[in-house]
């Protein structure tokens, strides 16, 4: 199964935006996302939203494929935003992307908490 890999997309957003010559203001005013984030973003302390992973993308010409790794697990679930055809199941993916990522920062605040 295939996953975003935070490491690549990380490493990706703080290489090409310093190859840009942009800080992380000027990317945050690019992308209209906040200075900070932009920052948490590059430390994997932050997962963005689909529309602010898609901003960064574009903004910074990274490809999808570069950002995606072979996962083992078989607890995710995948959503594909292409599959979905009317204006209610693009919601319904997107509401699911939301979750997940509401989830997922979940996890990753109980698991800093418990160990540290």
């Amino acid at each position: 199964m295939k996953k975003i890999s935070m490491d690549r997309l990380a490493f990706l957003v703080n290489e090409n935006r310093r190859k840009m010559g942009l800080s992380q203001e000027q990317l945050g005013e690019e992308t209209n996302i906040n200075r900070l984030l932009i920052g948490r973003i590059e430390t994997q302390k932050f997962v963005p939203s689909i529309s602010q992973l898609e901003k960064l993308l574009e903004v910074l010409h990274i490809s999808f494929e570069d950002i995606i790794e072979d996962s083992q697990e078989e607890n995710v679930f995948v959503a594909m935003r292409g599959q979905a055809v009317t204006d209610e199941e693009r919601q319904g993916v997107d509401q699911i992307f939301s979750m997940m990522l509401c989830l997922k920062k979940q996890i990753v605040l109980r698991s800093r908490l418990s160990n540290g």
